[in-house]
């Protein structure tokens, strides 16, 4: 039950402001304390119920992580839930009385041979009742871990949830369960192989379309049900980038998937990435909007494809073939102008809508958007430590790199002080296929609230950019990919922005490589190093993910291959590109930091690069997180991070 005190602290949260700047410097205002920044957003994963009327979201009240449930007609409170040291994946309304939340925990199970593992859990929270079901744990013959997302259908009898598990009685699928949203219990829906890789439900919650991979053989299937069966339409050869179920199409009888089909390529005409497949016929055709898409959109009630989005260097951008949808997305810009606004979650009758907005003057904003009323009203901010005016600058760049490739990022600067002859901390992004974007990022900021410009590139080999640009990061590991991030230094020494003799690199997994090479790979550009969970020896990566999958020669360890440009954990020539294996070339002190329950990259990889340090006499410093992840979810943790990199830099790299 909840207290008084929950009652007047959800109210709070529901009902946010912008906090008020603090005392500080008339001419620059005093730095918040690092552990605003490292602290877990105080508002997340906010999701609309179905009809709008009603919020749930994660918060966090003094240490504790909790769900928290509010109806937003009268402002008062519904329900919370501590999570405890759960880390919290997902929040979504099963209907209006009813919240599932996913957590995840590492785990080593040695007893079924489960080696350590990120293993995802179900929680629904009964409004009505406060209760709370776990699913699958009351049907003991399952595994209780979620085996694939969750999937809601609303029937006749109220909804239902579908789910893959293990089942101790059948160990060689990974079939389909049907789950009791009160009781959390489960059974069989469909069955299915371990080489199902993904389906798509009907409103019965019965599956129309599969897709099938098998690793042996390398290839991809498309299965479409037909005349009461599945027919295999479509098979292709995928060692690498398989084909993936993305939803329903615009008129439901069609189903889009996310392909490479050169074959399908129209002369002056960039090659579409997603295609409507006709499920009565199997026939295709590209899905084309103004722009190429990189994610599409589906309506919440139908699930039929509305719209798409992609990232571009001034934000992220919206079209939708939905009428609703597209008068909704005008009131939001319409109220919101100048800003770049993600949507977040909307109601069933696409009327009202939560956005995310981050940026200048925003240390990130969740916006409640009603369009009968017109009005909006914060619901929660993610820092609300930070106050507006001790919010850095960032500003998009271009640059060329030594080749000639064009480049874009983002230069974060300090806020208030000079702009001229800055230090400056290269953070480069994680992936390696991956990307930074234009809006308010906590290392970022923390990093320019010690007076640092903060540089973040978006490398060869990036997404967001096309295919070529991608492909162009291909092998690149050690090499241009890691000069692209000292082009960038140089370009910002040539315009007068930074000096070019006060320069460190910090990043995580592949920027924690990224941070490694520059000290070991790239001479003369860094007067330092932090890598935070970074690779350091590329074979044994490799060999770490040959071990981990049900083939040595796995999809992942192909990914690996194709960046790292090897050829397995056997192939010595990735020794060169090893800071490991490069540990007495290193020119500047580093740190290392990594959690002792990544299981993404394991901490050997630290390890072995501080023993190679050690064995070179290159300095350098160790610091081993426990109870953290690969993706540090825990706040002590992260903030202790940023602290560590801090001191490191000072002592390296004074900003002042």
């Amino acid at each position: 039950m909840m207290g008084r005190f929950w009652r007047r602290t959800l109210l709070c949260l529901a009902l946010a402001t912008i906090p008020a700047a603090g005392p500080g410097l008339a001419q620059q205002p005093a730095p918040p304390p690092l552990s605003a920044y490292g602290a877990l957003p105080g508002t997340e994963l906010v999701q609309l119920s179905p009809s709008g009327d009603r919020i749930a979201f994660v918060t966090v009240i003094g240490e504790e992580r909790r769900l928290a449930m509010v109806d937003l007609t009268t402002g008062r409170p519904l329900g919370a839930i501590g999570v405890g040291a759960a880390k919290v994946r997902d929040v979504e309304w099963i209907d209006e009385e009813r919240v599932l939340i996913t957590t995840s925990s590492t785990e080593t199970l040695h007893q079924i041979g489960l080696a350590k593992s990120e293993l995802f859990m179900g929680q629904i929270f009964n409004i009505t009742s406060r209760r709370v079901a776990r699913m699958l744990v009351p049907t003991r013959s399952l595994f209780p871990a979620l085996l694939s997302s969750v999937r809601i259908r609303t029937g006749d009898d109220g909804p239902e949830m579908f789910v893959r598990a293990h089942s101790f009685q059948a160990p060689g699928a990974l079939d389909l369960y049907r789950v009791d949203p009160d009781t959390g219990g489960a059974r069989q829906a469909e069955g299915m192989t371990r080489d199902t890789d993904d389906f798509i439900l009907d409103d019965d919650g019965r599956s129309l379309v599969r897709s099938i991979y098998d690793e042996r053989s390398r290839t991809w299937s498309l299965l479409l049900r037909q005349n009461g069966r599945f027919n295999e339409t479509w098979r292709v050869s995928a060692p690498l980038d398989q084909p993936a179920l993305v939803g329903l199409g615009m008129s439901g009888d069609s189903v889009i998937v996310a392909a490479d089909r050169p074959d399908l390529h129209r002369e002056g005409r960039e090659d579409a990435e997603f295609f409507d497949v006709n499920m009565a016929t199997g026939t295709w055709r590209p899905v084309r909007f103004e722009f190429d898409p990189e994610n599409l959109l589906f309506h919440p009630v139908t699930r039929r494809m509305i719209g798409a989005t992609r990232v571009e260097t001034t934000g992220r951008r919206y079209v939708f073939a939905d009428e609703s949808a597209a008068v909704l997305w005008a009131s939001v810009q319409q109220t919101l102008p100048n800003v770049s606004p993600e949507l977040v979650s909307w109601s069933d009758d696409l009327r009202t809508v939560v956005v995310y907005t981050g940026g200048p003057g925003d240390p990130g904003a969740y916006r409640l958007i009603d369009l009968e009323t017109a009005e909006m009203r914060t619901v929660g901010r993610a820092y609300a430590g930070i106050a507006s005016d001790q919010v850095a600058q960032v500003q998009p760049i271009e640059f060329e790199a030594a080749d000639g490739l064009d480049l874009h990022g983002y230069l974060t600067t300090p806020p208030g002080g000079a702009k001229r002859n800055l230090p400056l901390v290269v953070l480069a992004h994680g992936g390696p296929a991956g990307r930074d974007v234009l809006g308010f990022g906590w290392w970022s900021q923390a990093l320019a609230s010690r007076g640092y410009a903060v540089l973040q590139v978006n490398f060869r080999g990036s997404t967001g950019y096309g295919r070529a640009f991608m492909e162009a990061g291909y092998g690149e590991w050690g090499r241009k990919m890691q000069t692209d991030l000292s082009d960038g230094v140089r370009h910002l020494a040539a315009q007068g922005i930074i000096d070019p003799e006060r320069v460190c690199i910090v990043g995580a997994s592949y920027g924690g490589y990224a941070a490694l090479a520059g000290a070991t790979l790239d001479p003369g550009v860094y007067r330092c190093a932090v890598s935070v969970a970074g690779v350091a020896d590329l074979r044994d990566m490799v060999a770490y993910a040959a071990e981990r999958g049900e083939r040595r020669d796995n999809s992942t360890v192909r990914y690996w291959n194709r960046f790292m440009g090897g050829d397995g954990p056997g192939d010595r020539s990735m020794d060169a590109r090893s800071p490991a294996h490069q540990a007495a070339s290193a020119d500047a002190p580093i740190l290392l930091i990594h959690g002792r329950d990544d299981v993404v990259v394991p901490i050997a990889q630290s390890r072995s690069m501080a023993s190679a340090l050690r064995r070179a006499g290159k300095p350098h410093e160790f610091i081993e997180l426990d109870g953290e992840d690969h993706w540090l979810s825990r706040a002590d943790t992260r903030t202790r991070m940023l602290t560590e990199t801090v001191r490191f830099l000072e002592a390296n790299n004074p900003a002042r």
